[in-house]
């Protein structure tokens, strides 16, 4: 049945989250409703305040889709109260986490073995159901409301496409699962799939935050030689080294140049993986820099969605043969790694407590997102319990 909630809405950009009464319909076919553990304070829902991830008006109306307001939070974990007509892989008392793009194991990209490039994707932009393109989510005064990623996360409950759940073993902690609906992922896979790093590797991560920190532990845990981690902060730089892996720490990009030149003899790092809060053109002539000939660039940070611009060197790309390549989710598989990623926590191997450095109740959520720009957090959480 129908269930009166509450949820973080962005009516505008550039607009704190408001948090408010919402209304929230009944699963359709295909659908699950989810109670909520916990969101995580993800930097992309920043990067629908600051316009960044949302379209230009005019092209946002020839596509037919009208993004905002939206509810946001697309990092979660939770158990499944209600299910839809024709769900065939989940049941009511599930836990599941919500991967934030869907993977329906039949398009040619799902049966590739890249699910993060399923064709579901397409709509993750839209806010609106996989489904019928339509929205389950409802201010107080009726107007229909988008969900960030097709999930929502910023509300105690949502509805979702069956293709976004990843069930997961009921007795992982929900709170820390959350965390891997994107950032783990993200920040794992950019290491050991788009960078692909091996043992021996030189790697450095540019950026610190929740997808950078898990660059760094999946650099660590490939067998990687050298792992630099770049932030301005000092204390995230301290936390890379003495918790997640990291074996070597500079606080800007100019000075992780002279300490790789050092450290690797003059050959430059194997993987350079940028993981900024935002990615700018102008960040990948330095980054290249840094990537020995043969070696590989990878950018996971999200640039702004207009941005065109690129610094770099092409004949230093080609005569270096070296590889600049993108990054979405880590480039994983949801299905099969959300689970492996929590049988590693599960088996104290992957770190998911000390991410988590604060955390917040729903309506804390724009004080969670300033302590994010004011470099405070790694991770941080809402709590719905």
């Amino acid at each position: 049945m129908a269930v009166q909630t509450r949820a973080a809405i962005l009516w505008e950009v550039g607009a704190d989250w408001s948090v408010e009464d919402i209304e929230l319909d009944d699963p359709k076919a295909g659908e699950v409703k989810v109670k909520l553990a916990a969101s995580g304070l993800c930097h992309s829902d920043e990067h629908l305040v600051t316009g960044d991830m949302v379209l230009d008006p005019e092209i946002a109306a020839m596509l037919g889709i009208s993004q905002l307001p939206i509810i946001g939070g697309h990092e979660g974990a939770g158990e499944v109260v209600e299910v839809g007509p024709g769900v065939t892989t989940l049941k009511e008392g599930d836990h599941v986490v919500l991967s934030f793009i869907p993977s329906c194991g039949r398009c040619p990209s799902c049966a590739r073995g890249q699910q993060h490039l399923c064709d579901l994707g397409a709509v993750l932009l839209a806010g609106r159901q996989i489904s019928d393109f339509t929205a389950r989510h409802h201010s107080k005064d009726g107007k229909d409301l988008g969900t960030m990623c097709c999930t929502g996360t910023f509300s105690p409950f949502t509805v979702v496409n069956e293709a976004s759940c990843i069930k997961i073993d009921d007795w992982i902690p929900l709170d820390r699962a959350a965390l891997v609906g994107c950032g783990v992922t993200t920040g794992w896979g950019a290491a050991t799939y788009a960078a692909g790093v091996r043992s021996g590797d030189s790697v450095v991560v540019i950026g610190l935050g929740g997808i950078g920190m898990n660059a760094v532990q999946g650099a660590a845990m490939a067998g990687a030689r050298f792992v630099v981690g770049v932030d301005p902060v000092e204390w995230k730089r301290d936390a890379a080294t003495s918790t997640f892996g990291a074996t070597h720490a500079a606080a800007s990009i100019e000075e992780a140049m002279a300490l790789v030149s050092e450290i690797t003899w003059g050959a430059q790092a194997d993987k350079v993986i940028l993981t900024t809060g935002v990615a700018t053109g102008d960040l990948i002539g330095p980054m290249m820099g840094m990537v020995t000939k043969g070696g590989r660039g990878v950018v996971t940070a999200v640039a702004p969605i207009s941005q065109e611009d690129v610094k770099l060197n092409l004949f230093d790309l080609a005569m270096q043969r070296k590889e600049l390549v993108g990054c979405i989710f880590g480039n994983a598989n949801p299905r099969r790694d959300i689970p492996r990623l929590l049988r590693l926590y599960n088996d104290g191997r992957l770190k998911l407590d000390e991410l988590v450095t604060t955390t917040y109740d729903l309506d804390g959520v724009n004080q969670g997102y300033q302590d994010m720009r004011d470099g405070k957090n790694i991770r941080g959480v809402i709590d719905y319990s």
